[in-house]
Order: structure tokens, then sequence, then C-alpha cells
């Protein structure tokens, strides 16, 4: 089955936010000694690659978007900057990321929702969509306990930068 455009669209920004989180991770485990950071990166590097596995087998090589490189050395650095500051930046970043990506799937699985098939393909994409979501979630959920207190200004202006630059690569990513 060919997928619609729209789908193959929004699976292209799954398959570069994915690669982007893998990178986030290795950015983090590149510059941390925090034992705790390290351990929570290590953990959700292994989710993570699981999840662009899981996209990668339904999104052609031809649909991926052409801004591989670009996803990866930002999410690098997202990974990196924070973890050199401390534990508790990387855990506030880690939470806006997820936050921002929890919104994301949920928005492609109510659009799916609304398209009467079945497809078992866009059976698969949804359940797909539904067990990233869910370890999106957790991985929010762990970050916000781990910080242990809100962010200061600085770094909610960070995060609020982390947000707005995964919006902007969502829609680059939509197109290219």
């Amino acid at each position: 089955m060919t997928l619609p455009k729209w789908l193959g669209d929004d699976l292209r920004t799954d398959h570069a936010g994915e690669t982007g989180a893998v990178w986030i991770y290795r950015g983090i485990l590149s510059t941390s000694n925090d034992r705790s950071v390290r351990d929570f990166a290590e953990r959700h590097l292994k989710t993570e690659r699981r999840h662009l596995r899981e996209i990668e087998g339904v999104l052609v090589p031809a649909n991926r978007s052409r801004l591989l490189p670009v996803w990866r050395l930002a999410g690098f650095i997202t990974g990196a900057l924070p973890s050199l500051i401390g534990a508790r930046w990387v855990f506030h970043t880690i939470e806006a990321v997820e936050a921002f990506v929890d919104a994301h799937y949920e928005a492609q699985i109510r659009r799916l929702d609304v398209i009467e098939a079945h497809d078992p393909l866009l059976a698969e994409i949804r359940a797909i969509l539904e067990d990233c979501r869910a370890d999106e979630i957790d991985h929010r959920d762990e970050a916000h306990a781990l910080a242990r207190r809100q962010p200061g200004w600085i770094a909610r202006a960070w995060c609020f930068l982390v947000a707005y630059g995964s919006k902007i690569a969502v829609s680059c990513a939509r197109r290219i």
C-alpha cells in the first residue's frame, strides 16, 4: 500500500525526530561524567534506537529527511550542552523535548483515528506511534522527577528554545 502523502510526511518527521533523539543521548554520554545522568541516557538511548528502527521499518529510505546530518548535529548539541552545565539541565531538557514529542505523536495518532480504514499497515503504524508516545511520556515523567525542582529562568529560556527548535525541525523535516 502506498501511504497517503500526509502520513509519509508525518513519518519523515518522526524519523528525523528519533534520529535527533538518539543523538541527544549520544551528546549527553559524550560529555557527562555524572553516573545518574549516564545511566538515564544509556537506558533511554536503547529505547530511542528501537523507535528509530521501528519507524525505519515503515518509512522507505527515499522518504527520509535529506537533512539527517543536521538532525544528528542538532541532537548532539541539544544533549551535550546541558550535560556540561549539570544533571538538572539534562533532565529539564529531556522533559522539554519529550513534552513536545508527546503532543506531536498524539496529533498524528488522532489524525490516524479519523481514517476509516482496515489496512493492516495503517494499524501497524498507529501501534508504533502509540508505543513510541508511551515511551516518550515515561521519559518526560522520569526526567521531571529526577530534576526535583522547577528550572530557573535561564533553564526555562533554554527549554523554550529547545521546544521551539523542535517545532521548526518538524516543519523542515515535513518538507525536506
